[in-house]
């Protein structure tokens, strides 16, 4: 018996050091640039002055859990690792074409995917870049969420000088520290939502670099351009804290264009209203892809994107979070081809390039092709 004693005193304690040890390892590991900085200061100031911050975080208009009635995080993560969910990844290398965005003359009013929520824009002029992700890699951890092959043919080395770069929040997906530091000395202007800017500041972006703004704003307003941020449903979070920077969608309006990107979202009623308040749009990029029935209180659902299309009253629709990382359990081809099957009869045209491939907005003679068909098992 005292034998036993003995040994179990000692396993508690061996466990106990293992755990203390894995806990200052996963701290030291957590200090890196990588995952940014809380918000204090004048911009905790800011931040609390803000309708959508109670208790230390931000909320949605309507509170919604991050999963669906009879989900479990556990179920869910037991499920995405050891369920059967086939063709999660292309076996073949993802069509692609590599257009050099510095030579397109600046008089071109087009919209380059460089894929899953990356999109070089340029009108009247103006260049804007979304939700920068070019690292290869959408984990903090090096190699756990790698692109598919062709899909990652873009490196900031790439990116010519940017006007304003549009964040729409700091999930790893869309605001990749690698691609944000080598952009620095080419970005004019940071628009993000409340809280972002901590995360820039700690990677040495100048306070006049960045804009920071709460929902139903105006972020810019000059040289005939216009950046509105507006709401979005969804969550944010780049350490086992949540919620402490805003999400957000945009409005750009352009002397002769006007463009909505929705961001990561659940379906709600502020697509309605953005789409009245700035509608028509000539152009929307809206999220489609890694979505689940089980989060669809926090992402798009195919049928949700065509309804929330149609909300806002875009001519031109480009489905973009798709086609580049496994994050979710559909098909990687899955997003496209029910957007292709679902957009038949509605009032705006269906845009699906390749990534790289650029088309004009408001061009309705571009064929696109169905190019993720081309993949042969």
């Amino acid at each position: 018996m005292k034998r036993f004693k003995r040994l179990l005193k000692w396993t508690a304690i061996i466990t106990l050091c293992l755990l203390v040890s894995g806990a200052l390892v996963i701290s030291g590991y957590m200090q890196q640039a990588k995952f940014g900085a809380a918000p204090s200061g004048k911009r905790l100031t800011q931040i609390a002055t803000s309708p959508e911050y109670r208790s230390g975080k931000f909320h949605n208009t309507v509170e919604r859990p991050s999963l669906a009635e009879g989900h479990t995080f556990w179920g869910e993560l037991n499920d995405y690792f050891f369920g059967k969910h086939p063709r999660r990844s292309p076996r073949a290398q993802v069509p692609s074409i590599k257009t050099d965005l510095s030579s397109i003359p600046r008089d071109s009013n087009v919209v380059i995917w460089l894929g899953h929520s990356t999109c070089f824009i340029q009108a009247d002029g103006i260049r804007f870049l979304t939700d920068p992700s070019l690292s290869g890699n959408a984990s903090p951890i090096p190699g756990t969420v790698p692109a598919f092959r062709g899909a990652n043919i873009y490196s900031p080395d790439d990116i010519p000088d940017i006007d304003y770069v549009l964040v729409s929040h700091d999930h790893y997906d869309h605001f990749d520290y690698e691609t944000m530091r080598n952009l620095r000395g080419r970005v004019k202007h940071v628009v993000c939502g409340l809280g972002i800017g901590a995360h820039l500041e700690r990677w040495h972006y100048s306070p006049e670099q960045i804009i920071e703004r709460d929902w139903h704003q105006q972020a810019v307003s000059g040289n005939g351009v216009l950046i509105y941020t507006e709401e979005a449903a969804h969550f944010s979070g780049r350490t086992f804290i949540q919620d402490r920077a805003l999400w957000v969608s945009f409005v750009i309006q352009t002397p002769s264009t006007r463009i909505f990107y929705s961001g990561d979202g659940g379906y709600g009623k502020h697509f309605a209203t953005i789409g009245a308040k700035y509608g028509p749009f000539d152009l929307a990029l809206m999220e489609c892809g890694q979505y689940d029935k089980a989060w669809h209180y926090v992402h798009l659902l195919p049928e949700e994107v065509v309804k929330a299309s149609v909300d806002v009253k875009a001519k031109q629709v480009l489905p973009v979070h798709n086609s580049k990382f496994q994050l979710a359990k559909h098909p990687w081809d899955e997003p496209l081809e029910k957007m292709l099957a679902l957009s038949a009869g509605k009032p705006y045209r269906l845009a699906t390039p390749m990534i790289g491939e650029p088309f004009k907005i408001g061009d309705t003679t571009h064929r696109f092709t169905q190019w993720w068909k081309y993949e042969v098992y």
